[in-house]
């Protein structure tokens, strides 16, 4: 396989646009990106988009030509995967995997949703279909009350409290607060947190992630032809993708992930590393306690361990290995659709050093963690300096 790199990169900013439509908000990534890139449209050979629901959220289907003829890109293969959260995680390895087999050259992928034309209600309803509708859905569970029965239990198995998840909170909004494109631009403290209006016991309104709308994007490119687009481009060492089942009463173990254990080991071989090579990560925390439990998949820290490590600091910004400088899904916001590529895109602005307020010392090799439903698809990617 060929060496690739992302040669280019964009976002929107991350919030609740009312005047705002899903096409506007993914031309707008794409433009920036093609920008970054130096690339016009016509030099992109294949088009990949990462959409959770937009049929359901906007009313509009055939997704992927609808946004790539709006860019100028036309007679190309554009196509939309769909992966619950892990939408455009998915979407950027296929686009990998298309650009490291030589079958293109230059390959763009966008993630989008546009979730806040609807009510919190149909939101939720909406959601809930990236679970098992025959069985826990049906039941009346949301993605809000299976994340609680996964920290309920993880508090039953390993003694985690409701300040390790509080934890988490204070330090991504602190995060977000830094982040000139994120939704919740808040500083919040540890009694903030722990006093949050009640969502599902054990998690309240700071343990959860925020509806929004955005884009991001990205275009891979070979490394060897990276310096005919960019003077800083990012090499992707590894891209994973597992699944497991959807329903929470098909695992044996609702406080560790198998796909992210899966996807995580298969990246480490590829790149040739190890979790303890990582100096900082991107993870998805929909809910505080997927931070947690992420941590841990990925082998940063012990099974029961990402509470404590997150209380004691050593996932902040000044930590021992920062995680969600960007203000993860927590603070910068969780457009479901956009989040996979979003998180390589700050990924990638840390390597290059771009991330403003937010750089970290140590930047040179970082890791995406991109999770669709209570753990049925992970991506990880690990990315490094050329």
């Amino acid at each position: 396989m060929r060496a690739v790199a992302v040669v280019g990169l964009g976002k929107t900013p991350f919030g609740a646009f009312p005047d705002r439509d899903l096409r506007s908000l993914a031309v707008e990534a794409g433009r920036k990106c093609l920008s970054n890139a130096q690339a016009a449209p016509e030099a992109i050979e294949s088009f990949y988009l990462g959409n959770f629901a937009g049929p359901s959220f906007v009313g509009q289907n055939h997704l992927a030509p609808y946004v790539s003829t709006a860019l100028g890109i036309r007679g190309v293969p554009a196509t939309r995967i769909e992966a619950a959260c892990a939408s455009s995680g998915s979407a950027f390895y296929h686009a990998w995997t298309e650009v490291a087999a030589g079958i293109h050259d230059l390959v763009m992928v966008v993630g989008v949703e546009k979730m806040t034309s609807q009510t919190t209600a149909r939101v939720s309803e909406i959601l809930a279909a990236a679970g098992d509708c025959s069985g826990e859905m049906k039941a009346g569970n949301t993605f809000a009350s299976l994340f609680a029965m996964i920290a309920r239990r993880h508090m039953h198995d390993f003694g985690t409290r409701k300040e390790h998840l509080a934890a988490v909170a204070v330090k991504n909004h602190a995060n977000g607060a830094l982040n000139p494109d994120a939704h919740m631009r808040k500083p919040i403290t540890m009694e903030q947190a722990l006093a949050g209006k009640p969502i599902a016991d054990p998690l309240n309104l700071y343990d959860c992630s925020l509806i929004s709308d955005g884009a991001a994007a990205v275009i891979l490119a070979p490394l060897e032809r990276a310096a005919e687009f960019t003077a800083k481009p990012v090499r992707i060492l590894s891209v994973a993708q597992a699944s497991d089942y959807v329903a929470l009463d098909q695992k044996d173990d609702i406080t560790t992930f198998p796909a992210v254990r899966k996807a995580a080991e298969a990246a480490y071989r590829m790149a040739g590393v190890t979790a303890g090579d990582i100096q900082f990560a991107e993870l998805h925390d929909c809910f505080t306690i997927a931070e947690i439990i992420a941590s841990e998949d990925l082998g940063f820290v012990p099974r029961g361990q990402g509470g404590p490590y997150a209380l004691e600091g050593c996932s902040a910004r000044d930590g021992q290995r920062p995680i969600n400088t960007s203000g993860g899904l927590k603070a910068k916001g969780h457009p479901v659709g956009a989040t996979g590529v979003a998180q390589i895109c700050d990924v990638a602005l840390q390597i290059r050093c771009e991330a403003g307020a937010r750089q970290i010392p140590r930047h040179s090799l970082g890791l995406a963690q991109n999770l669709g439903g209570s753990g049925a698809t992970c991506v990880v990617t690990i990315l490094a300096e050329p």
